[in-house]
């Protein structure tokens, strides 16, 4: 009911009749004063009603996808209302997104086990011959580890991948794109604990952050 409601909401604000919902007027005048293209819009309610039954994913490429069409989508409604219609800014944003939604599967990992739930991908965990038990477990064997190594190595290739468009992405578009700061975080720090994601640093903030943000922004790289 809930996507229903919002597959319902996007068609109604592109027809400039949005409900009286204090997010959907929001969304509404950003529409208007963006031109924000439906596609986007539409895409993460379909990806996210597709998903509900909260399965873990049957392969990387699927896990791809569902980040292309959630946090890519996010990211190309971000450069639209940046002004930026650009070939190679869109292929980067494309990356990220991919990247950012392996990240927070990693990341998610920890709490999702302690609810007995596992989404990481299952042909990798067959690949290792680990199970979902293992994860629920807590197990930190080396077969398991190999398998969070593999799965954040796709990740740092799309991070590797988006930083190739750098000198040919406009500089108005990076501000859109510094999540990529603490994405490269979570994967530095996990590479430091050898891919054990139930190592407890994993689990704190780095208060640093803000200050590497800054300098990736005043030093217009992403």
């Amino acid at each position: 009911m809930r996507m229903q409601f919002w597959k319902k909401t996007v068609d109604d604000i592109y027809c400039d009749n949005p409900p009286h919902q204090p997010v959907a007027i929001e969304l509404w005048k950003a529409v208007k004063k963006h031109n924000l293209t439906k596609r986007w819009l539409m895409k993460i309610v379909d990806e996210r009603e597709k998903n509900l039954d909260d399965k873990a994913y049957r392969n990387i490429q699927e896990l791809e996808s569902y980040a292309e069409n959630t946090q890519s989508s996010l990211l190309y409604l971000t450069l639209e209302i940046l002004g930026i219609k650009d070939l190679h800014a869109d292929h980067a944003a494309s990356h990220i997104g991919k990247a950012q939604g392996i990240v927070t599967c990693l990341r998610a990992m920890p709490y999702h086990g302690s609810r007995r739930r596992v989404f990481l991908p299952m042909d990798i965990c067959m690949l290792h011959g680990v199970s979902q038990e293992d994860f629920l477990r807590k197990n930190r064997d080396k077969n398991v580890r190999d398998v969070i190594y593999d799965i954040a190595s796709q990740a740092h290739l799309h991070l590797k991948h988006a930083r190739s468009f750098h000198k040919s992405v406009p500089v108005k578009a990076f501000p859109a794109f510094l999540q990529t700061v603490a994405l490269e975080d979570y994967l530095k720090k996990i590479q430091q604990v050898d891919f054990d994601i139930f190592h407890p640093s994993l689990q704190q903030k780095n208060t640093l952050l803000p200050l590497s943000l800054y300098i990736r922004s005043w030093r217009k790289r992403y």
